[in-house]
């Protein structure tokens, strides 16, 4: 099959679209889980999505919203406990971890049947994004732009200074908790792209890579989201070639990248320091 013709199958141009709308949210989202040190309580929220889809399946309600009612009420739970909290917050995110993954799991032993959609969810299935699933992506991602641009100020003195926020009469507790339930939202828009066990390296790859080439808190937020759509479409274009998981084949993509731009980057900063002979 010639690239043209693989370009006019319906399916591809959804994984494409998809790919690309994950990877807005993926960049501002994720640049925000980077700088504020928020990679295992994202790692938390993402995992007790797990009892979203178990929930789901049992009730036989749509996936998709289910889960993001159920994730985003997990993650303003543990933004809530943790603020006053703060000493046991790593235990406090074990927990709300675990419990979420059990309780979606007994959710699925009590559901009559076996649902073979199940791994698409926890190791993703980009091919098969519906219409449905894009527009929902599409409301996602205007939700979490529009957000980020209206408080973009208070959210970037939040990250850098947060006493000096609150300072300034910011309600830095309040836009904490919005953050984790955008968050939230951001892990269960990825689902179908890379699954539940896997959304948290396109979290912290692409906006560790562009924190490394970037010096403003947006530009790092675009470069990001350039950084994950190309990471997909690469882990795409290697599913095809290789017939092997989409979900896996973007993440490993993503992280052969981030080796190799580790390497490379040690490598020459101890050539640089050699001294001259």
């Amino acid at each position: 099959m010639t690239l043209a013709q693989l370009l006019a199958q319906t399916f591809v141009q959804h994984a494409l679209l998809a790919a690309l709308l994950v990877s807005i949210a993926c960049g501002a989202i994720g640049a925000l889980v980077v700088v504020n040190r928020l990679v295992f309580m994202a790692g938390g929220i993402a995992h007790s999505a797990y009892g979203g889809v178990g929930l789901a399946f049992y009730a036989g309600w749509p996936v998709l919203p289910t889960t993001g009612l159920f994730t985003g009420t997990a993650a303003l739970l543990l933004g809530t406990i943790t603020r006053r909290r703060r000493e046991r917050t790593d235990t406090l995110i074990g927990v709300i971890w675990a419990g979420g993954m059990a309780f979606g799991v007994i959710m699925l032993n009590l559901t009559p049947g076996y649902n073979t959609n199940l791994m698409s969810y926890l190791f993703g299935s980009i091919l098969t994004v519906s219409t449905l699933d894009l527009w929902l992506m599409l409301g996602v991602d205007a939700i979490i732009l529009a957000l980020l641009l209206y408080y973009f100020r208070d959210i970037l003195s939040l990250s850098f200074d947060p006493d000096f926020a609150r300072s300034r009469g910011i309600p830095v507790d309040g836009l904490h908790l919005m953050l984790m339930v955008l968050v939230a939202e951001t892990v269960v828009m990825m689902l179908q792209v890379v699954g539940l066990i896997l959304v948290i390296a396109l979290l912290t790859i692409p906006p560790y890579l562009a924190e490394r080439h970037t010096r403003s808190l947006a530009g790092m937020m675009f470069a990001a989201s350039l950084w994950s759509l190309a990471f997909c479409i690469g882990g795409l274009w290697v599913a095809y070639q290789a017939n092997i998981s989409s979900g896996a084949s973007i993440v490993a993509t993503a992280c052969a990248t981030y080796l190799v731009f580790v390497g490379a980057q040690t490598g020459w900063r101890r050539l640089r320091a050699r001294p001259a002979i």
